[in-house]
């Protein structure tokens, strides 16, 4: 797989050495020479070509060979770069996927579709929802969101008045749109399936749509 990385920072390179250790075909774009070349003079991260380039530039991302990119990460630390390097990877180059670094939480609503998002990744969002998943019980917790917002990663631990709990997966009548993706318990993930039986207490996993949410929330909490 080839990924562009726009953005050479500590974001950036990390996950540039995360996927080159895959395998994977990885190309980092920086617009601050110093940054490249102190990199390139340390042979750190391993396997990767760097390029001093504007990443916000057409002419840059056609020189690097995005055209061929099967993945787009704008990981800088500004939101109007990740957003302009989104969108011209997606409408000028067609990248299949595209992913971006929310680096404001204020500007998340702007990452979406309209601008070439496929995925978007907020921090502070996500560490909030890390906490709370932590925490509570019997409440839905969202952890990342996809295709612009359609659809989302949720997690809920049952409490011992959940409708669900001591029911079979098929019997709950979940939404169409929405499936059980995983299901810990006791620090052990069980892969779901239809006849799986939920417990009080069990942190159950599932991709919803913005559509099927509410539904989801009644059928987990009773709420």
């Amino acid at each position: 797989m080839k990924v562009v990385i726009a953005g050479g920072g500590a974001v950036g390179t990390f996950i540039a050495a995360e996927l080159s250790q895959a395998g994977h075909d990885i190309a980092i774009v920086e617009i601050e020479p110093r940054i490249a070349e102190k990199a390139q003079r340390s042979g750190e991260p391993a396997g990767v070509q760097w390029f001093v380039a504007d990443a916000c530039e057409v002419d840059s991302l056609s020189r690097i060979g995005v055209a061929e990119a099967d993945v787009v990460a704008a990981v800088t630390g500004d939101d109007e770069d990740n957003l302009v390097i989104s969108l011209l990877a997606k409408q000028e180059f067609a990248v299949p996927r595209v992913v971006a670094r929310v680096n404001n939480p204020k500007n998340e609503w702007l990452f979406n579709e309209n601008w070439g998002v496929d995925v978007s990744v907020s921090t502070p969002h996500l560490l909030t929802a890390l906490v709370e998943e932590a925490v509570s019980v019997g409440t839905l917790v969202r952890l990342l969101s996809f295709e612009g917002g359609r659809a989302t990663l949720i997690e809920v631990t049952l409490a011992t008045d959940s409708p669900a709990a001591d029911h079979e997966i098929v019997d709950l009548k979940l939404p169409r749109d929405s499936t059980v993706v995983a299901v810990v318990r006791h620090d052990r993930v069980v892969v779901p399936r239809g006849d799986t039986r939920l417990l009080a207490g069990d942190e159950v996993l599932l991709m919803v749509t913005s559509e099927s949410l509410e539904d989801v929330r009644k059928v987990l909490t009773g709420a």
